[in-house]
């Protein structure tokens, strides 16, 4: 691993045999992480960012999934190392906070049980001491009356609140390293703002490395130091938030950009769609896997349906982009046609 580098994932690959076909969910995906740093990985459902998540957390079924690569968190290999090495460090130096807090958790216990039994399974002490740390982080997440709602259900709770208990159970430990994936789906606009907030205030506090998955740009935006955009299994680009926000080169990423909407400005169209859909991980695109949807893929002189292109350096120091087009074409596209066009939305 590289010096102040926590989380480092080397050639990630994730399968699942099926009955129709391999399906190869993430395909050859590296990426490193330091602490005090956000890397947000975005793109459409299918696309393979949740399965990743999970494959760092070591929370797939070794009978049903082929894993192969490294994960190296903390001087630790993951993917070689047994479940109970794995399950030691899982709520402990590293966590997660899942997409639906609601289905998440245990409908039959309290909260403060949940997140008291999380803290224990770590710790060795009494459940008087558990119970007292449980509603100190409760109210650090700002619920009201934690003395009284930890002895509450999930059900009891609202969208935002579970959410909360849901951060309040992966922060327990302090772990190292929070994986959120896809934190404030469902919630409405209010509360997004608050969650997000909280999550950058905790993570200050922690000094954990963050991984936040959404297919959400502006949840990216809004905490992410680098992006990591996935397609079909793999990164097709990888950059600073200022360099993917500002300069990217993927059209790929210039379709999710055409796609979110804007709100310091009046609507004057409808936002532009990515035409097409996802492809399927068990047969995908020969070539770039992309290609079906882009409309540039002509100018690569058929190289877009042949070969897949590498992940290579562009013109930004750290950019890197899964493209058959030349950085000097792509780097024009955008400053030319592209931006305009957004700009214009």
């Amino acid at each position: 691993m590289a010096a102040g580098t926590f989380l480092e994932v080397k050639d990630l690959k994730i399968s699942f045999p099926t009955d129709d076909g391999l399906v190869k969910s993430v395909d050859g995906l590296s990426f490193q992480l330091e602490r005090g740093k956000t890397l947000g990985i975005v793109g459409e459902s299918g696309s393979g960012k949740s399965v990743t998540s999970l494959g760092i957390l070591g929370l797939h079924n070794k009978r049903n999934a082929q894993v192969s690569g490294e994960i190296w968190l903390d001087g630790d290999e993951l993917v070689s190392a047994g479940a109970e090495t794995v399950r030691a460090l899982r709520g402990n130096k590293m966590a997660m906070i899942f997409q639906d807090p609601l289905s998440a958790m245990h409908p039959f216990y309290t909260i403060g049980h949940q997140i008291i039994e999380a803290y224990r399974v770590h710790h060795k002490v009494s459940k008087k001491v558990a119970r007292k740390h449980a509603i100190d982080m409760l109210g650090r997440v700002g619920i009201p009356q934690p003395e009284r709602r930890v002895d509450d259900y999930p059900h009891q709770f609202s969208g935002g609140m579970r959410q909360r208990a849901m951060i309040a159970m992966a922060l327990v430990n302090d772990p190292q390293l929070l994986i959120a994936d896809e934190p404030t789906t469902a919630l409405d606009v209010t509360v997004q703002a608050q969650i997000l907030d909280l999550m950058h205030k905790l993570q200050e506090e922690f000094n954990s490395a963050l991984i936040v998955i959404t297919h959400d740009l502006g949840v990216v935006a809004e905490l992410a130091d680098d992006v990591l955009v996935m397609y079909g299994g793999r990164c097709i680009e990888y950059g600073t938030a200022r360099t993917i926000f500002e300069q990217p080169e993927h059209p790929y990423t210039w379709g999710l950009l055409g796609s979110m909407p804007r709100i310091d400005r009046p609507n004057l169209d409808r936002l532009v769609p990515i035409p097409g859909l996802p492809p399927s991980l068990i047969n995908l695109p020969t070539g770039c896997a992309f290609h079906p949807r882009c409309a540039y893929e002509p100018r690569t002189g058929g190289l877009g349906r042949s070969l897949s292109p590498e992940l290579a350096g562009s013109g930004q120091p750290g950019h890197l982009v899964r493209c058959h087009l030349p950085t000097d074409e792509r780097q024009r596209i955008w400053r030319e046609d592209v931006k305009p066009k957004l700009e214009a939305q």
